[in-house]
């Protein structure tokens, strides 16, 4: 009977495609189903808990996928953490129940979004931040991030995805070929969500500065490492504005768009009060543009 596993990685997006295959690029699910069927000689597709984009990080990504190899779950890791480039590392190799599904067992997910706001961004920093070192009111930003709490229709944030139907299409392609299915919904979110359209809730969502923002792995069944944020404690953070949002799904660059937004409201182009209209319009043009993937990070999945 095969065995249903769960695993938690963490990886460097800076040079990857994003999640999902695609062909002719590298991707870590693209990465990581080479790795496995190397090592299995099985042929399967993981199944990431969301498609993070090209350029954005994980420090507690969760995949699950179907295997009858009887590998012990400890040397499973270590293999594979060897197999793999070192910019992609399994934390852990669990073993689940039969029904679980990475995204669709999926309750919710935290996100974080750094801005380096120093004159001068350390080039150890350079792929893991937006640097924008410009006047902002910081005050006004924050306000406006406490302002997308709750039950919301987030089409203005939500990017137009022409691609989609390719990609969809080549996940199907591809689970016919492999023994774990490809699931073809392509969004961060579990069928149900699917169902709700481009409404979300936000559980939490605020603006800090880099010194006083809460550590990963607070909460949630996938916490992260001690040292999963590898620059804790040093100076620079005190010059970074962190995003932190918590919700039960996200849309396509969603949380992107909102920190593009919350920027403008930084600038004085919006005010904190204009989030209300935006959602309102449920239209992209009216929220602000997309942030640089570099700064943003998928930093723990709920369960």
């Amino acid at each position: 009977m095969p065995r249903n596993l769960k695993i938690t990685l963490s990886y460097d997006g800076h040079d990857y495609h994003g999640w999902q295959i695609q062909p002719g690029v590298p991707t870590i699910q693209g990465v990581l189903a080479e790795v496995i069927e190397g090592l299995t000689g099985e042929r399967l597709l993981p199944q990431g808990s969301g498609r993070t984009d090209a350029g954005v990080h994980a420090l507690a990504q969760v995949a699950s996928f179907r295997t009858e190899s009887r590998i012990p779950l400890e040397n499973l890791k270590v293999v594979l953490n060897d197999r793999l480039p070192p910019s992609i590392r399994i934390l852990r190799v669990e073993e689940a129940a039969p029904e679980f599904h990475a995204r669709h067992s999926a309750r919710a997910k935290t996100y974080e979004y750094r801005i380096y706001r120093g004159e001068v961004c350390p080039p150890f920093l350079f792929h893991y931040v937006w640097h924008y070192p410009y006047p902002l009111n910081e005050r006004a930003m924050a306000e406006a991030a406490a302002r997308v709490v709750g039950q919301h229709d987030f089409t203005s944030f939500a990017a137009a995805d022409p691609d989609r139907a390719e990609r969809l299409a080549l996940e199907e392609s591809s689970a016919t070929t492999m023994t774990t299915s490809a699931d073809p919904a392509g969004e961060e979110e579990t069928p149900a969500l699917q169902r709700c359209g481009n409404v979300r809730t936000i559980l939490e969502s605020h603006l800090d500065s880099g010194s006083s923002a809460p550590r990963p792995g607070a909460k949630g069944s996938a916490p992260t490492p001690t040292n999963a944020n590898a620059f804790a404690g040093d100076p620079a953070r005190e010059h970074e504005l962190v995003y932190r949002v918590r919700g039960n799904g996200f849309l396509h660059h969603m949380v992107r768009n909102l920190v593009g937004t919350f920027m403008l409201v930084g600038k004085g182009t919006l005010k904190p009060e204009d989030l209300a209209r935006i959602l309102e319009a449920r239209e992209r043009s009216a929220a602000g543009p997309t942030a640089p993937a570099a700064g943003l990070c998928l930093v723990e999945v709920e369960y």
